[in-house]
């Protein structure tokens, strides 16, 4: 059992309250484990230290079982003699006197009025109407954060589980959200000699460039007036490269040209789209020859964007 020093308030490492619902503590989460990554603060040992506190936090606190025993025994939560099953025979099986009880074994078969009988081996097999109780090993959640770049190509990365290092290969093409099984990686159940799985959620960091919205990869371009009215060949950034496109006359602000194959990398092969919404940009210092021509154009132009507006009253 941890000493009362070693207690760590799992509500104030993701700095939310005690009746923070679980949807409050998975936004916690999400946004200091990107934080503390150790990826984004390579070599900071503190940064590591506080990754690790805001995944042992987030484990317990997203559960609601293990987040029921930490708010009843604090510090003790973990300790195997604590149990939320109703007491047997009337008896106050909250109090954690379990001193009657030779090990951990004899009073969960008190608790749920099972016997026990001898093997061959000399030990002792739990049953209960002729069935071996044996529950599965928990299951384990965690976040990793993946750059642009890594998410786009796939990466393999070192994890610390414990004691142990293990390498995972996160394949090309993974977004926000997406879940990576390392079978028998999660906790392990004194119940059970197979050890839970750990799931990890992929969390794609924002790019300065390159955005989603929903399934499409879309970027911004900004374009000249006269490239907006006349049309142009222009170079657009992909993911892997810049790629000229074709702007056609008389595009408007906003308007989204499709590339097709230069989006993100699907799971199963190849590529998706990209969208590159138009953006115009007016110069805000001319040269004399372009305010000249500026002048001319507005001084001989007879189109009205505003024509429409007339007609409009309440």
């Amino acid at each position: 059992m941890p000493a009362a020093t070693d207690f760590k308030d799992y509500y104030t490492i993701l700095g939310v309250s005690k009746t923070a619902t679980p949807e409050e503590i998975k936004r916690a989460y999400r946004k200091l484990a990107r934080k503390y990554h150790p990826d984004l603060n390579p070599g900071d040992k503190g940064a590591e230290a506080k990754f690790k506190d805001l995944n042992e936090a987030n484990e317990v606190l997203s559960d609601p079982e293990k987040r029921q025993k930490y708010d009843r025994f604090g510090q003790h939560w973990n300790h195997p003699s604590y149990s939320e099953a109703p007491p047997p025979n009337g008896t106050n099986a909250g109090t954690g006197d379990f001193d009657q009880y030779g090990d951990f074994d004899s009073f969960i078969n008190d608790l749920l009025g099972r016997s026990r009988r001898q093997t061959s081996t000399g030990g002792f097999d739990d049953f209960n109407g002729g069935f071996r109780s044996q529950a599965p090993a928990p299951d384990t959640e965690a976040a990793i954060a993946l750059t642009f770049s890594e998410a786009f190509h796939g990466v393999q990365k070192r994890l610390q589980l414990d004691e142990e290092m293990i390498n995972v290969r996160i394949p090309a093409g993974a977004k926000s959200g997406s879940r990576i099984r390392l079978k028998g990686k999660g906790r392990a159940s004194p119940f059970s000699p197979q050890g839970g799985d750990l799931y990890l959620t992929i969390e794609v960091l924002p790019h300065p460039f390159f955005r989603f919205e929903g399934d499409n990869l879309v970027c911004d371009i900004p374009i000249r007036p006269d490239e907006a009215v006349l049309g142009a060949q222009i170079s657009v950034p992909t993911p892997d490269g810049g790629v000229t496109m074709k702007v056609p006359k008389g595009v408007r602000s906003g308007q989204s040209l499709r590339l097709r194959g230069k989006g993100w990398t699907l799971p199963k092969g190849g590529r998706g789209d990209l969208f590159a919404k138009l953006q115009i940009v007016t110069p805000k210092d001319l040269s004399a020859i372009e305010q000249e021509y500026y002048e001319k154009i507005q001084a001989n132009t007879s189109f009205n964007p505003r024509a429409q507006l007339e007609e409009i009253k309440l």
